[in-house]
């Protein structure tokens, strides 16, 4: 099975890194303008591949993409100092309305998978390009807050002293400041997050939870104060995202997608719980949230849709 990356920076090459660790496909190619680092990269990381699983990593052009079945594209432009974010927007779309027509050239059948950001604003304009070449939106997936919920969980473990694996519970909406952390929707061994705490004994009150949102809404502003930029949790959101792909394994993830008409807020394209297999988005479920909840996701859908009409 074949994967296409397009965009070899941070982002796309330690995807392309995690899918190797994971054994996820049989080849992987990897395509950028910059022709020399798409080489460099998929050399250094085919010389992992005797320490994970046996696959192919080569560099390529559009037309090595043909046969792939999911293509993640991770291209896109760095913001300037200075630049307006609608400024960057758009010198991203311009990237995406010439990338995305060559990757549906040669590899027509692929589910996209989107990288780059702003996710869901970039999600929403490969639908738009995608749909001149007959695909569906269901077979545009933006990686939306798969990263976020895996954060969410991760702190929840941590102050509950439980294993994230087993822990559910949901960020939706934006990729971005607006995100929403559902806490209503929270559950530890299948029982609600108040009811384990008391029979565990954990103390849980409105500081904690105050203190969990602020870590996962600012964790990549931290990151990135830090280190630079954030790859290796969304480069493994990717992994997994490719992998239920690929092996069409039906999962429940928080990815960005179009909203169905069921859903009552505006309609864009951000994340609620969505069922991915083979061929993308088969179902996607607003949950029933809390009244406080329920209105910032609507808020949320509003800070997309504002950004989308100047695109």
């Amino acid at each position: 099975m074949k994967v296409g990356i397009v965009g070899c920076g941070l982002v796309g090459s330690t995807a392309a890194y995690a899918m190797v660790m994971r054994g996820v496909g049989r080849e992987i190619v990897l395509v950028d303008y910059n022709e020399a680092r798409s080489r460099a990269e998929a050399n250094d990381i085919y010389h992992a591949v005797p320490f994970a699983h046996p696959l192919t990593v080569r560099a390529g052009s559009y037309a090595d993409l043909a046969g792939s079945r999911a293509v993640v594209i991770a291209a896109g432009v760095n913001q300037k100092p200075g630049e307006t974010r609608l400024e960057l927007l758009q010198r991203n779309a311009a990237v995406f309305q010439s990338v995305v027509p060559q990757i549906l050239s040669y590899a027509p059948d692929a589910v996209l998978v989107i990288a780059t950001n702003p996710v869901d604003i970039m999600t929403h304009l490969t639908i738009r390009y995608a749909r001149d070449y007959g695909v569906p939106a269901s077979r545009v997936i933006g990686s939306g807050t798969m990263l976020d919920t895996a954060r969410f969980r991760t702190l929840l473990g941590i102050h509950l002293g439980v294993d994230p694996h087993h822990l559910h519970g949901y960020v939706l909406g934006e990729h971005g400041d607006s995100e929403v952390l559902t806490w209503s929707l929270v559950t530890a061994g299948g029982m609600p997050l108040e009811e384990f705490c008391q029979r565990r004994g954990v103390r849980f009150d409105e500081e904690q939870r105050q203190q969990i949102d602020r870590d996962v809404r600012r964790a990549a502003y931290t990151i990135i104060e830090g280190k630079g930029a954030t790859y290796y949790g969304i480069g493994s959101a990717l992994a997994r995202l490719v992998e239920v792909i690929l092996h069409d394994q039906r999962a429940i993830l928080t990815v960005s997608s179009a909203t169905p008409e069921s859903w009552d807020g505006p309609s864009v394209t951000f994340s609620l719980p969505n069922l991915v297999g083979g061929s993308g988005i088969l179902a996607t479920f607003p949950p029933t949230l809390t009244a406080s909840e329920n209105g910032a996701l609507c808020a949320s859908a509003e800070v997309i849709a504002n950004a989308v009409l100047g695109v």
